[in-house]
């Protein structure tokens, strides 16, 4: 049972190790060239984002022991042997909701002020994109991944996937931990203004006066 659970740990600090590479901006550059290192970098970002995904869906539907949150009502699903707490459907929904939107919203924001998505970000920054999701932290898209998570896991009461989410958390601060180091690099004071300004990955409750 564990085994499955396994390869999907293994496959996603796998995938996590590409990332990290892959926003190596600077030496990805001096190692294959300007041109090259951009390209080498965007596609590793891209390979490991997708997989990052397929392994996360793994954490969810894998073999591993289930748990219920509150009363065992559950709701049926066509065409597969498989049922869903309703306590685990009224959690989850607003969870994974509110994570993709704020990680779709991120990437469109990203989009329109820079002219580049999320692939492209691999390529040197022309500004700092300050409004949208990203005025309430600096990396909206682990904030909605880190929602999704925990969503997920608890909407098919996947309890060594609900257990992962600390690694998973870490793993996501790390990533943002490094593109910043990038972005300082790169933007230098500009970046570290808005670092001052705007949480990580934890939104503020309430503002400084």
């Amino acid at each position: 049972m564990f085994a499955w659970f396994l390869v999907c740990v293994i496959g996603f600090l796998l995938m996590m190790a590409l990332h990290f590479w892959s926003v190596e901006h600077q030496e990805l550059k001096r190692r294959f060239g300007k041109k090259k290192g951009v390209k080498i970098g965007r596609i590793l970002g891209a390979l490991s984002g997708w997989m990052e995904l397929v392994f996360l869906l793994g954490f969810w539907i894998s073999p591993q022991p289930r748990f219920t949150l509150l009363l065992n009502l559950s709701i049926s699903l066509p065409l597969v042997d498989f049922s869903i707490p309703l306590s685990h459907l009224i959690t989850a929904i607003p969870l994974m909701g509110v994570g993709a939107w704020i990680a779709i919203r991120a990437v469109r924001e990203m989009s329109r002020e820079v002219g580049f998505g999320v692939i492209d970000a691999h390529s040197k920054p022309r500004k700092i994109v300050t409004s949208g999701p990203f005025s309430i932290v600096r990396h909206p898209q682990y904030l909605g991944a880190n929602l999704a998570h925990v969503g997920g896991s608890v909407l098919f009461s996947a309890s060594y996937g609900l257990l992962f989410t600390p690694i998973y958390v870490t793993c996501n601060y790390l990533i943002s931990w490094k593109e910043e180091r990038e972005l300082i690099r790169e933007l230098g004071k500009k970046y570290k203004d808005y670092q001052e300004n705007t949480p990580m990955l934890i939104p503020k409750i309430w503002k400084n006066k």
